[in-house]
């Protein structure tokens, strides 16, 4: 029963542990000693008929939580030594009942000791795991400038689903080229580390193509023939292109992504949808003519808001899509990415939880004729 008590206890631990921070880590490092000092302090008042040393095996179990191979040692060597004294105090020390608890202890401490170590190595991998993801995260997702030629801020946010990974199947790009400032947003269908592979496809034959390309029609088919390349199967990338040269509009082809979020200075808002529906990137055996580009008006003032389906279709508790039409107040903020940060945050409070699907946003602001305007860059 002592076993089966400690392996439920640690799991429950195990949980705080995942949630917590410093402050519960050092909570939990203590509470193997405190544990074990109610139990004798207990056991001391009440006498041999309480029968409460087998609750001493309690701290060699906590122990394996939080504490490294030593400390869970020596917790098991102090719940030894406690439960020898408690037994010489009620005069019980060598009885059945006493020396089957001693075995208890024993081996809940060999196991936790055990299982200390398999937490260290899980936690080192980790660590590894982050270093690696990090790294990557630099060189898919480099930082984009804050400024996409004169007046025009730029600020992006990015949420990754996997657990423990900061990039996932969203992609985004902003790069500055002879033939004007070029932008892609993506999202890569599927999860995980083939996910990566194919955004990173995408990303370096954009970021090579943006610069060769004089036209963005001609991306787009550098795109294509590069996943017509690599991938296989039914796979696609949902994606949308966007070009600005100078003036007050934005060239973008859709290439079935989600249509981006207009933000005028009259406080009024509106999706872009393009005139004709496209298919992917990836599917272009199955099209019958290319994208058609089409112009989203960009005066000053002006914001257009591009993002993943992560966005749109992240839901709460109750099931209910995130309304991003109702938000867009949020991004009214004196500073774009500060603004687009309030964002995240209110889809990350309307989830509640860690998200479904990677979610990804980029934000243009185009600076207001009057500095005083709010919505100035």
């Amino acid at each position: 029963m002592a076993l089966l008590g400690s392996t439920k206890t640690r799991a429950f631990l195990r949980l705080l542990t995942s949630v917590g921070g410093d402050r519960t880590q050092e909570t939990l490092r203590l509470l193997p000693f405190t544990v074990m000092a109610v139990v004798a302090l207990i056991d001391f008042a009440s006498g041999p008929t309480a029968g409460l040393l087998p609750l001493l095996a309690l701290g060699p179990a906590f122990a394996s939580v939080a504490c490294g191979l030593a400390r869970t040692t020596l917790v098991g060597v102090v719940a030894l030594a406690l439960c020898v004294a408690l037994g010489l105090y009620n005069d019980i020390l060598w009885t059945s009942r006493t020396n089957i608890t001693m075995l208890a202890i024993l081996g809940v401490t060999v196991a936790s000791v055990l299982a200390s170590a398999g937490r260290l190595r899980h936690e080192r991998q980790l660590a590894d795991v982050r270093s690696v993801a990090e790294a990557a995260q630099r060189v898919l997702l480099r930082p984009v400038p804050r400024r996409a030629g004169p007046g025009i801020g730029v600020a992006v946010s990015y949420t990754s689903a996997t657990a423990e990974a900061r990039i996932g199947g969203d992609l985004y790009e902003v790069v500055a080229t002879p033939h004007g400032v070029r932008i892609i947003v993506g999202d890569v269908q599927g999860k995980g580390l083939e996910a990566v592979e194919t955004a990173a496809v995408v990303l370096g034959a954009f970021r090579e193509a943006a610069h060769d390309e004089a036209k963005l029609q001609g991306v787009v088919t550098r795109l294509e023939n590069a996943l017509t390349r690599e991938l296989s199967g039914e796979q696609f990338v949902t994606a949308i292109l966007a070009e600005i040269i100078g003036g007050a509009s934005i060239t973008v082809i859709n290439c079935g992504h989600p249509s981006p979020m207009v933000l005028g200075t009259d406080a009024k808002h509106w999706f872009a949808d393009p005139p004709d529906e496209a298919l992917p990137l990836g599917m272009g055996s199955l099209k019958a003519s290319d994208p058609v580009p089409y112009q989203i008006p960009f005066e000053p003032g002006d914001q257009v808001l591009f993002y993943t389906d992560g966005v749109i279709e992240a839901r709460n508790g109750a099931g209910e899509f995130y309304p991003l039409s109702a938000r867009a107040h949020l991004l009214n903020g004196a500073d774009p990415q500060l603004s687009l940060d309030a964002l995240r945050a209110d889809l990350l409070r309307h989830v509640g939880r860690p998200l479904g699907d990677d979610a990804a946003m980029l934000l243009l602001r185009q600076r207001a004729a009057h500095p005083a305007a709010s919505t100035a860059a």
